[in-house]
């Protein structure tokens, strides 16, 4: 299986990702899905949701072999953590 390469830098690659979700899919998605994942295909702009990463990215990229991948958790800033995590407070 060849490697797939980028066709982007990271910036460009961070601002079509971020442009695509904040205009086209947040809308759609924001609603009742918090804490899902979003894989965006940054060609098409097609979408999948799913509470797992993988999953997401599967189906996505089982529709568009060759896409370019990025990805976004429903309601944050941050598709992962590392460290500790503070409480919310009600």
């Amino acid at each position: 299986m060849a490697v797939l390469q980028p066709r982007y830098s990271k910036e460009e690659f961070a601002q079509r990702g971020d442009l695509i979700y904040q205009t086209q899919i947040r809308p759609q998605v924001e609603a009742d899905n918090h804490g899902k994942i979003v894989a965006i295909d940054l060609e098409t702009g097609d979408f999948e949701l799913d509470a797992r990463e993988i999953a997401a990215c599967d189906r996505l990229e089982a529709r568009h072999p060759n896409a370019q991948i990025w990805i976004v958790r429903v309601g944050s800033r941050h598709v992962r953590r590392f460290g500790g995590r503070t409480k919310k407070s009600v």
